[in-house]
Formats: C-alpha cells, sequence, structure tokens
C-alpha cells in the first residue's frame, strides 16, 4: 500500500520513536481489515521499535489502538488513516511513544492538569482538510494525559455510527456521548472550552500587555503580511486572530499563488505562521475583537472576552466569511444536512440527494465534485444564467446525475426535526412555488465581509466593507485595513497579502508622523 519514497520517509520520521509502540488491531475477514492489516505491517516495518498484534476485542472493525507496550492505549483509529489522516497516524506514533510536541509548554501543563475522565470521538472523512487537525489535537491530549481517550471514526466506513449519531457534517466531535463540536479545531480551543474560567484568564493577561505599535486585527494572509512588514520595522507588534490563518484554512487547494505551482490553504498558514514567529510579533490566537474606539493614547480595541489592547495604531484584516442564504430552516438545520463545505461534508451524503445553492465557480465545482458521490444533484441560480466557468458548465453538463435550475430562489429549508429532508423554491418567472426532496444543501452563494463590529466606527460601503484609500486608511485616523474585509477588488490571497503590507507601511508612516510635535511640523513647513 506504501510507496519506496514513503516507506523512506517513515523510517526517518520513525528515527524519532522514544518507546516502542504496538499497535494492536480488531479485525475481520473484510476487504478493509485485509487492507487495515497490509497497512500496519508495512508501517511497522519501518521500526524495530513498532509491532504489530491482530488480537483486538473492540467492536468497532476494522480498527486499531496506539499505545506503548506494556501500557494501556488511549488513541484509536476506527478506518484505514489514509490520505489527509496518514499525518495524524505518523504524530500518533511519535507522541504516543513520549516524543516530545511542537506545542508551547503552557499548554502541555493545562493539558495534563486534567483530572475528568474524558472519551473524545471525532467523526472524519478521508477527503476532509480540516478533520486531521482535530485528530491531530485530540490525540496529543491522549497521549500526553491518561484521563483522556480519543478515537478518529471514518463516517464513510461506519455507517451505521454515523446514523445513530445523526453525523451531517465532518469533523464532528463527540464527548462522553454528547455533541462537543463541529469544524476544524485547534488544541488551545478545546482547552478553552473545557476550562470555563479560560476567557476570565486572558481578559487579565490582555489588559496587562503594554501598548502596541501596530496591532493587526486578523489572522490571514493580509493580516500575516501586515505584521511581518510592521516587525521588520522594529516596532512593538501584536496580531489579534479568531483563528490564524482565517478562510485559508478552509481553502483546499491553491494553485494561483505565484511562484507556488500547487499547495493547499493549511499548508500555507502552516507557513505564514512560521514566518510571523520568526520576528517578535506578539500572536493572540483565538480571541475576536468587538469594538473599536480613539482614546487619548492612541486606540483601544475591546475583546469579546471583556479585554482591552491598546496600540497607536490598527490595521484590520478581519476576512470574510460563507455567505448564508438566510431562509427559515437554514439555522435549525446547519450541519444536519445545511452544509457550506462540499470536500469535507460530502462523502457523508453517499448515495443520497443534495442541492448546491449557487451557480458562480464555487457551485459549480461544488456539484461536479459531489456528483461523483451522491445520487443526485440540484443545482440552484438565483440568476437567468449560471456565472461560472464556461469550462466548468461544460464539464457538469456532461454529468447525467445533475439538473440545474435557474431563476429559483430559494424560500425554505425542511427537515423532520433531526435532518434536512428537502427544500421549497419559488421559479422566479411566474411565483409559482416548488418543492425538492433531499437530504443535503450545500451552499456557495460567495462571502461576506467579516465587518459586523465596525458599524458606527470606520466608514462602510453598501455592501459592508471598510473603505479605505490608496494607503489602505480608513475614515479613522490611525486605523487601516487590508485583505477581503475592504472595498479592494478581486479577493485573492496574493492580492490581500500586497494590501496587507500596503496597510502596514500606510500604518507605519502614520506613527512616524504623527510623532513628531505639532510645534516642530510648524517650523518645517
Amino acid at each position: 500500500m506504501l510507496d519506496s519514497n514513503i516507506k523512506t520517509q517513515l523510517k526517518a520520521y520513525f528515527e524519532k520513536i522514544v518507546s516502542p509502540i504496538i499497535l494492536t488491531a480488531s479485525l475481520d475477514d473484510s476487504e478493509h481489515s485485509v487492507q487495515m492489516l497490509e497497512l500496519l505491517n508495512e508501517v511497522a516495518e519501518q521500526s524495530d521499535k513498532l509491532r504489530v498484534l491482530s488480537n483486538g476485542t473492540s467492536s468497532r472493525i476494522p480498527s486499531f489502538t496506539v499505545g506503548k507496550e506494556n501500557e494501556a492505549a488511549h488513541i484509536t483509529f476506527s478506518g484505514l488513516p489514509m490520505g489527509h489522516e496518514m499525518t495524524s497516524f505518523i504524530l500518533a506514533i511519535l507522541q504516543a511513544s513520549g516524543y516530545p510536541p511542537k506545542v508551547e509548554q503552557d499548554i502541555i501543563d493545562r493539558i495534563r492538569s486534567i483530572d475528568d475522565k474524558l472519551h473524545f470521538q471525532t467523526f472524519i472523512s478521508l477527503s476532509c482538510h480540516n478533520c486531521p487537525d482535530v485528530v491531530q489535537a485530540l490525540n496529543l491530549m491522549a497521549a500526553l494525559n491518561p484521563n483522556i481517550e480519543h478515537e478518529m471514526i471514518d463516517g464513510a466506513l461506519f455507517q451505521g455510527l454515523v446514523d445513530e449519531h445523526q453525523i451531517m457534517a465532518v469533523p464532528t466531535v463527540i464527548l462522553n456521548g454528547q455533541v462537543f463540536g463541529q469544524g476544524r479545531t485547534t488544541v488551545e480551543e478545546i482547552i478553552a472550552k473545557l476550562d470555563s474560567n479560560s476567557p476570565q484568564k486572558d481578559a487579565a493577561k490582555f489588559n496587562a500587555k503594554e501598548a502596541f505599535d501596530m496591532l493587526v486585527l486578523g489572522g490571514g494572509p493580509a493580516g500575516a503580511s501586515a505584521a511581518i512588514y510592521a516587525a521588520r520595522k522594529g516596532i512593538r507588534t501584536g496580531i489579534l486572530a479568531e483563528r490564524f490563518g482565517g478562510q485559508l484554512m478552509d481553502t483546499l487547494g491553491v494553485e494561483n499563488f505565484i511562484s507556488v505551482k500547487e499547495t493547499e490553504g493549511p499548508k500555507l498558514v502552516q507557513a505564514l505562521e512560521q514566518h510571523v514567529k520568526t520576528y517578535e510579533v506578539d500572536i493572540m490566537n483565538l480571541q475576536r475583537a468587538t469594538a473599536l474606539r480613539k482614546s487619548e493614547n492612541g486606540i483601544e480595541v475591546e475583546l469579546a472576552n471583556g479585554g482591552i489592547l491598546k496600540s497607536k495604531s490598527v490595521v484590520i484584516s478581519t476576512g470574510a466569511r460563507w455567505r448564508e442564504m438566510n431562509v427559515p430552516g437554514e439555522q435549525e438545520y446547519r450541519n444536519k444536512g445545511v452544509a457550506y463545505c462540499p470536500h469535507c461534508d460530502g462523502p457523508l451524503f453517499k448515495g443520497k440527494r443534495v442541492a448546491v445553492i449557487g451557480g458562480g465557480n464555487s457551485g459549480v465545482e461544488a456539484a461536479i465534485d459531489l456528483a461523483g458521490i451522491v445520487s443526485h444533484v440540484t443545482l440552484i441560480e438565483f440568476d437567468s444564467q449560471l456565472r461560472a466557468d464556461a469550462v466548468l458548465q461544460a464539464k457538469m453538463a456532461s454529468l447525467n446525475n445533475v439538473t440545474v435550475i435557474k431563476s429559483a430562489l430559494t424560500k425554505l429549508v425542511l427537515g423532520d426535526g433531526a435532518k434536512v429532508n428537502g427544500l421549497v423554491y419559488q421559479d422566479r418567472t411566474n411565483s409559482s412555488e416548488h418543492t425538492i426532496e433531499l437530504e443535503g444543501i450545500f451552499v456557495q452563494i460567495g462571502l461576506l465581509p467579516n465587518t459586523d463590529w465596525l458599524k458606527g466606527t470606520v466608514e462602510l460601503s453598501k455592501y459592508g466593507e471598510v473603505i479605505v484609500d490608496a494607503k489602505g486608511e480608513t475614515s479613522l485616523p490611525g486605523v487601516f485595513a487590508a485583505g477581503d474585509c475592504t472595498t479592494v477588488p478581486y479577493k485573492q490571497i496574493i492580492i490581500a497579502m500586497g494590501e496587507g503590507a500596503k496597510a502596514s507601511l500606510g500604518a507605519f508612516d502614520y506613527l512616524i508622523r504623527s510623532s513628531v510635535p505639532e510645534t516642530e511640523k510648524a517650523v518645517a513647513a
């Protein structure tokens, strides 16, 4: 199952194994069990510190555990950890053996201090690029604390469990039998959610910080670029992010980032974060700004946890989020059939009927991808014609299980109380209403800027975008903005990075000019 290049890489990785590891499999005679045993044996052959046993007694077949020799295992993989999850498997081996994780000591200490018995299960799909982050975070916690257990479950392989827990989106995390969270989650977020006192602790810590020269709000491409340019000037720089990487973390393929032929969003985010960390930048992750105001000494930024940060200048780069349909039933059935990521959640709808809302590139690409998994796709477009590129439309037209409905307005999401079972749309040509029976709805209708919290503070366009000038400055002196949250056209990664650099330089120029006393300015004039 593994080619020679992968085996060579595994040999190098496994040289870091600290203590011997046992991989214990629970199998039967099925094809998937045969494949699992073959995979485990090939992996174990790459190190004399790995051994495979096939006498597991789990009711979940096929599955295997990862644990130290002569110790109870706390990490389980129910399903083959292939694709994106192969890295999760390798890291589980290393971390279970005692190899030190690449996280801050404070995080390690907080994990080890957990006294409660926690049994996590993460439902994933092998095509999901967000799932490995969650799996790896919980595997790490299980490796560090014997009170914690974690099981990765491939939803496509264990459909009965998916139905039992009514899983309609991945990753979904179950804690001690109850839904704990959905979507990409970091180890820091998990710990913060488990610690009810975390917001108060963070607020006190932020209130005690000295004022920044430049504070960047947002950790996407624009924010990372702005922080790097600021730090290189030798000024006190901070970056506050609700999620470092932003929307880029949800981007599967990146093929138009100049000088990089092909990459994935999470990989690019990792490179951005590493670049930022080479400078003295105070990174404050998992934090959200809720208000911004002028003060006597500069600008104050209020956070959701109640804390306040002070800075002489600010760069807003809060990005954008998926646009919602805003129809009855959408929120009620969010992650219960209403989804926004076809790459992640598509495999959960294998053999079922789904709709895609939106006829732009994203919508048509989603319809094409889903057509290879589901029984039927209905694409619904508000306009009288599709807006996607011609090549994408041609590809979709060649598929016999895709139906396109134009001039249609989605009016209502239907469900049985637990999951989606249909939708109602209005034909805009004659106002008649129609019902489609289906099990999933994928919304692909564009983006909204994350600027609601700025209303009344800086000038916004009618679309909610921050209005900026040629230097990225907003209507509030000392406050600059960059990226997808602004009026700058063409929401692209490379453009966001350039705009982030420009806004940072504009803010630095503002700092220089504002530091000159008025008397000296008058003399110079």
